[in-house]
């Protein structure tokens, strides 16, 4: 078979596939053309045994042909594939009555949870009022979180921390307060800290929580006295509740604490006149503090007759309670999204 007569049918045949490629009229009559034609055993590759038939200066020809006529199938084919595909979704668009100038649907996202937006918030606070944080393990060995607290082996302040052990002998910390032991050791005063994190006690119910989060502030310098605490942690109430917010001190006793005092604001509910969250009382325990106790300095390698500090601690949930007002702690953990994206 000569070269000429090759083209010529290769020409033909290009036609044929043309026009049935142009009769297919869903996607499955066009698979089946392009089988036909651009196959391996398709009309197109059957050409090429007639390669041995022409004379060898002739063979290259042939095989530019064959891949002319196949480039040409396989680009009509494409054109003819994308044609089909637009026209079904067009047919499905009007069948459906989307409109498309209305807005996409938005992907959902996350916001940050309740408890870590008012830890943030404190922390601020202590932060312009020229704080650092300091961060401590929370698997922790009994001499930070209770022996160099003032805490003997025998003291009846650990039944009151009732604490869940770990197989190595050491202790989910009940208190941020270790952390402040090591930064006393691990720093020179004068020593300016608040301990935010995640603590733990073997407690549940509407107002405890076995995994909860405190944030404790500690103060070393000279000269301290709690007149200075007191400044500090009125401001850190009106930064929170509002500039009318007024706070007491009242005596109490904790074991790292000398003189220790349970710190209240006044009820930001009722305007202390009296009502069932200030139990008639017109004031709201908010958290502990006092001056730090001179054995707690003496552990944490720190000289008491030449400093003083003062120390305090308060409960994340506490406040976030008060501030939004939940009346049962343990909605901040049931992941409950209908209560959670109220304080998005």
């Amino acid at each position: 078979m000569s070269s000429e007569l090759v083209w010529s049918k290769l020409q033909e045949l290009l036609a044929e596939g043309l026009r049935s490629v142009g009769d297919a009229t869903d996607e499955n009559a066009l698979v089946a053309v392009q089988k036909k034609y651009l196959g391996k055993k398709g009309s197109v590759q059957a050409y090429m045994q007639h390669m041995r038939e022409l004379a060898p200066e002739d063979r290259p020809k042939l095989g530019a042909l064959v891949n002319e006529v196949r480039d040409k199938l396989e680009a009509h084919f494409a054109a003819a594939e994308q044609a089909l595909r637009d026209a079904k979704l067009k047919a499905d668009l009007k069948l459906r009555r989307v409109d498309l100038s209305l807005p996409g649907r938005s992907r959902s996202r996350g916001s940050e949870h309740v408890l870590q937006a008012t830890q943030r918030e404190m922390e601020n606070i202590f932060l312009q009022m020229g704080f650092e944080i300091a961060r401590g393990p929370q698997s922790e060995w009994d001499f930070f979180n209770f022996e160099a607290l003032n805490f003997p082996p025998d003291h009846p302040a650990r039944d009151m921390q009732d604490t869940l052990m770990l197989e190595n002998g050491s202790l989910l910390r009940t208190h941020t307060s270790p952390v402040q032991i090591r930064t006393m050791i691990s720093y020179e005063p004068p020593i300016r800290i608040i301990a935010p994190g995640t603590v733990y006690r073997r407690d549940d119910d509407v107002t405890h929580s076995p995994v909860f989060h405190q944030i404790e502030g500690l103060h070393i310098e000279k000269g301290l006295n709690l007149t200075h605490l007191r400044g500090i942690l009125e401001l850190f109430a009106k930064s929170l509740f509002g500039e009318k917010t007024k706070i007491r001190l009242r005596p109490s006793f904790f074991p790292f604490t000398e003189p220790s005092v349970e710190v209240d604001i006044a009820c930001i509910f009722c305007g202390q006149k009296g009502c069932r969250l200030c139990k008639q009382t017109g004031w709201i325990e908010i958290l502990g503090a006092g001056m730090i106790d001179p054995n707690v300095l003496k552990s944490g390698h720190i000289d008491p007759e030449v400093w003083s500090g003062w120390a305090f601690g308060v409960g994340v949930e506490r406040v976030a309670m008060l501030l939004h007002g939940i009346s049962d702690i343990r909605l901040f953990f049931e992941s409950d999204l209908r209560f959670l994206k109220q304080f998005n």
